[in-house]
């Protein structure tokens, strides 16, 4: 790593990450500050971003647990689909590595920008994916085998940058299965938190984790996720969705300009 991070720089990641985990806990997007404050600190991308993938772990395992009752017989679903977005993961992880700085430097800011869409669209998916769970669709109660294959291929997206992939998974088990929202969101909690510990576990292998960072950060996501729930009903979800999606183009932008 080129940078030299000093105690300040590191207070500064571990500030962003509880910023971060109370902005998943409201409305969502805390990757959108997170990496960018990373690379600010003079963190190149890369590194960057496997870090963010390492230390953003224990917030996804809180959301998977806190959703937990509603995963009751969804077990198959689970036997099928977790092991889809592990492989996925390990996958978009590997391409990370494999394709190397270049070509991540070229494509950040448009997966930035699309991270940002994905999170702007956030409700109107939702209230797709809940009046489609209301009818009958092709993926029936048996679409596990159906949803694998798209699921995986999320999954690659989500080991390779990782923000705005909650949603795709949502939207995707929303097009094969037909079941609740609740229940859909319970199961994209957890697949998603299989995508992402299988490429924090792949990239700690890649020599590339700062780990002083990580787990500044990891501890920071935790606290703020539970601040964020404590505060959630005194905050306005959309506002503040708003002003991440506003960041998100903003930083999109600002890498664009340096391509």
């Amino acid at each position: 790593m080129d940078a030299v991070l000093t105690g300040y720089d590191i207070a500064l990641a571990g500030l962003a990450a509880i910023a971060a985990g109370a902005i998943n806990a409201i409305a969502g997007g805390g990757t959108l500050i997170t990496f960018p404050a990373l690379v600010a600190l003079g963190i190149p991308e890369v590194p960057a971003n496997i870090t963010n993938t390492v230390a953003l772990c224990p917030g996804y395992f809180g959301g998977a647990v806190a959703q937990r009752g509603s995963l009751a017989g969804q077990g198959k679903r689970l036997r099928i689909l977790i092991p889809a977005g592990v492989a996925g993961g390990v996958a978009g992880g590997a391409l990370l590595i494999l394709t190397g700085p270049d070509i991540f430097h070229w494509i950040v800011p448009f997966l930035i920008l699309i991270s940002a869409a994905l999170l702007a669209a956030q409700d109107k998916v939702r209230e797709w994916v809940d009046r489609r769970s209301a009818k009958e669709h092709p993926g029936g109660k048996n679409g596990e085998k159906a949803a694998a294959l798209p699921v995986a291929l999320a999954a690659v997206y989500g080991g390779y940058f990782g923000a705005g992939l909650s949603l795709i998974n949502l939207a995707v088990l929303g097009v094969v299965l037909d079941d609740t929202l609740t229940r859909l969101n319970a199961l994209k909690q957890v697949i998603s938190f299989a995508v992402n510990v299988a490429a924090a576990v792949f990239f700690l292998f890649s020599g590339m984790v700062i780990w002083q960072v990580a787990l500044v950060m990891a501890a920071g996501s935790v606290l703020g996720g539970a601040a964020g729930g404590t505060v959630a009903e005194h905050l306005d979800p959309v506002f503040l969705r708003r002003l991440v999606v506003a960041i998100g183009i903003l930083v999109g932008i600002i890498f664009l300009a340096r391509v």
